[in-house]
């Protein structure tokens, strides 16, 4: 099963790269997390925020592949424990169709692609820096499939 991270933003510090790596890495040759990344739009004055984030959400929905589950990531999602998350991937799993996990830019995802999830997904009250979503998201799905695995490190 292929899980597509469909992000805005690219060109991420070192240590973000590092930590995503580091865990998209360690899961295993049934769950392959790849990393999509679609350049941010510039920002400024007079830069047509909105019709940016239109640009972007184009770009993310064309790297959808056309049978994908797509879960867009934001703040009025549902939020998941990790063994809900974990429940989840074995069922995606199961359904033999890939997964999209979409996260927006600065100004968050655009109605489009809001309107193309199957399911929305928080992973937390907070506002997180976009950078540092990718690598909670790695280490969650790593997490969920080490459960599925009966790995020990969500001991």
């Amino acid at each position: 099963m292929r899980i597509r991270l469909i992000t805005v933003g690219s060109r991420m510090p070192d240590w973000i790269e590092a930590g995503y790596r580091e865990y998209s890495r360690r899961i295993g040759g049934d769950v392959r997390l790849d990393l999509v990344e679609i350049s941010l739009g510039r920002r400024g004055k007079g830069s047509g925020v909105a019709r940016l984030q239109e640009k972007e959400a184009q770009k993310m929905l064309a790297s959808v592949g056309s049978g994908d589950r797509v879960i867009t990531l934001e703040i009025a999602g549902k939020l998941w424990s990790t063994e809900k998350l974990a429940d989840n991937l074995g069922n995606w799993q199961q359904s033999g169709r890939n997964v999209s996990l979409l996260v927006g830019g600065p100004e968050g995802l655009h109605s489009s692609c809001l309107a193309r999830a199957n399911e929305r997904w928080s992973l937390s009250p907070l506002t997180l820096p976009h950078p540092i979503v990718r690598v909670v998201i790695a280490e969650q799905i790593y997490r969920a499939w080490s459960i599925l695995h009966h790995h020990p490190y969500h001991k």
